[in-house]
């Protein structure tokens, strides 16, 4: 393999992957590992339960200190249904842009950070630098819990963390939590001429849908809003509902899903509380009257922390003197891998990449070539930056 390869040139390898997520990224991670081996970088693969996905981490100067951790997901969203103008696994370039699936989000991240593995090495560091490379991130953030399993055991851990979403290189404080849930009631079928003698699992569960709703409305009317994001308060969200066969039959089981957008500051385990109160204590009483077997079960989709850092932490002041774009960026309501760093490990992190997240999860998704430079140039401002002992405090 050329030991030569700028962003570009590894950002056209790592698009060429279909790494769409809950299918395997092996190959990938393997291009990865023995990229890095080519520079006597030793690498741990964390598998999925399967092991068809692998989550990757290495370690680039002494593994006795804590340091930096430069985090990216391998995954990708699918490109069923969209109009492309190109091959979406292969790269197309302009003047202006990369183009091609994962682009911004965030494979352009991570090639910048291997094309600075050459010069960490070379540059023998005084602080080390943490690579965690994630699987099935777009899922909810599923396949980095396996990597954050492993790294409670290790004897040292990163101090801050920097994980390259698209913000157009802004530094993000801020990202909501979510939580999503499978929803499925149980009733009991009848004639629809008898509906008395049924339990109609339709209705019931929209019941449940109007109380969510609800929910929602009230969110919106309370003080707890927080003006850096863009909505300013948590959300509640059905996203899909199933149910029934026939009009003339009582449905006897209806399945919807829903999710939560948290606040960092709103108390999760209450909202999901209020809902799952509302089913055990409310409907399901009223349902199990005509028929005892009735059944509202919730089931977790996936689940992942909101992210709240001080804009005076140790993160954000050593990001400032690395970022060639010195400028903070509004909250976002898509979720991170952030928070889970920052919640399960103490990792001081903020969120901070190239490209535009308007531009990810779209046809002809790119990040242009200013973002890539502006990356290339924070990539090199760190390396040069470890090659002295940082002291992180830790305020």
């Amino acid at each position: 393999m050329s030991q030569s390869l700028n962003s570009e040139a590894l950002l056209g390898r790592l698009i060429a992957y279909d790494t769409t997520s809950t299918t395997s990224n092996l190959e990938l991670i393997d291009f990865i590992r023995n990229y890095l081996e080519d520079y006597s970088v030793a690498s741990q693969l964390v598998y999925s339960d399967d092991r068809s996905r692998a989550n990757l981490y290495a370690t680039i100067g002494p593994d006795d200190i804590g340091g930096i951790m430069l985090s990216g997901h391998t995954d990708v969203v699918p490109t069923a249904g969209q109009d492309w103008h190109s091959d979406p696994y292969q790269i197309k370039s302009d003047n202006n842009a990369f183009y091609g699936r994962g682009a911004c989000d965030m494979k352009g991240f991570v090639a910048c950070v291997l094309a600075g593995v050459p010069q960490m090495v070379e540059t023998k560091l005084a602080t080390p630098v943490h690579l965690a490379f994630s699987y099935d991130e777009e899922t909810g953030c599923v396949g980095v819990k396996k990597l954050i399993e492993a790294m409670q055991g290790f004897e040292v851990k990163p101090k801050i963390g920097l994980i390259g979403e698209p913000t157009d290189m802004a530094m993000v404080l801020g990202h909501k939590g979510k939580a999503a849930f499978s929803v499925e009631v149980i009733g009991s079928s009848c004639h629809s001429a008898y509906i008395t003698s049924g339990v109609n699992a339709v209705e019931y569960a929209a019941d449940l849908i109007a109380f969510i709703r609800k929910m929602n409305n009230e969110v919106q009317q309370r003080q707890l809003v927080d003006d850096a994001y863009t909505v300013p308060h948590s959300t509640f969200h059905v996203g899909n509902i199933s149910g029934g066969t026939a009009l003339n039959i009582v449905p006897k089981q209806c399945q919807f899903e829903f999710e939560i957008r948290n606040l960092p500051q709103d108390h999760l385990d209450q909202l999901i509380h209020e809902i799952k109160h509302y089913a055990a204590d409310v409907l399901l009483p009223d349902m199990r009257q005509r028929f005892e077997g009735s059944e509202i079960a919730f089931s977790p989709i996936a689940s992942y922390p909101g992210l709240s850092t001080d804009s005076n932490s140790r993160v954000i002041a050593y990001t400032q003197s690395i970022n060639p774009v010195n400028r903070f960026g509004d909250n976002v309501s898509f979720g991170t891998e952030a928070g889970l760093f920052d919640q399960h490990l103490g990792i001081n992190s903020v969120v901070c990449g190239p490209g535009s997240i308007d531009q990810a999860h779209k046809p002809d998704e790119y990040v242009s070539r200013q973002q890539m430079q502006y990356c290339d140039q924070m990539i090199e401002n760190l390396v040069k930056q470890c090659h002295k002992a940082f002291e992180f405090d830790d305020s």
